[in-house]
């Protein structure tokens, strides 16, 4: 199941029903099914407090993604800090619609075990972001 919450923020305009059937249809191009994902909308205090807890680091981004995968099911918790995603389609100049549901696949991405740190890494995520922005519908 994929659920969607905020946490000290508004729900974003998203069409809930048409993301859940993209993320499914993304995650099945890896040879994945989606368990239980729960998105969390958030700012960029509360990314920072939680980067802070559980990662130790001291920086605000845009998602961080818990996975409790196991096996060919993805499963995790993604937080989202809305703040920091429109400021990277301000800095990227995209639109915040096309950078929010880059984000919210990016975390998909993670948890079907694409990575972005090491060499090369995040060309492939890259990549692999515009592939599912391609399949969304809606």
């Amino acid at each position: 199941m994929i659920t969607y919450q905020t946490d000290g923020t508004r729900m974003p305009g998203i069409k809930k029903r048409p993301t859940t059937a993209w993320i499914r249809s993304v995650a099945a191009t890896y040879g994945k099914k989606v368990g239980d994902v729960n998105y969390i909308f958030c700012n960029d205090e509360r990314i920072l407090e939680v980067n802070r807890e559980y990662l130790q680091h001291d920086y605000y981004t845009d998602i961080i993604t818990f996975d409790y995968t196991e096996g060919d099911t993805i499963s995790g918790d993604l937080f989202i800090s809305l703040d920091t995603v429109k400021t990277n389609s301000e800095q990227f100049a995209t639109e915040y619609d096309e950078e929010l549901h880059r984000t919210i696949i990016h975390g998909i991405l993670h948890l079907c075990g694409i990575n972005d740190k090491g060499p090369g890494e995040r060309e492939i995520m890259e990549a692999a972001e515009n592939r599912a922005l391609a399949m969304r519908v809606g």
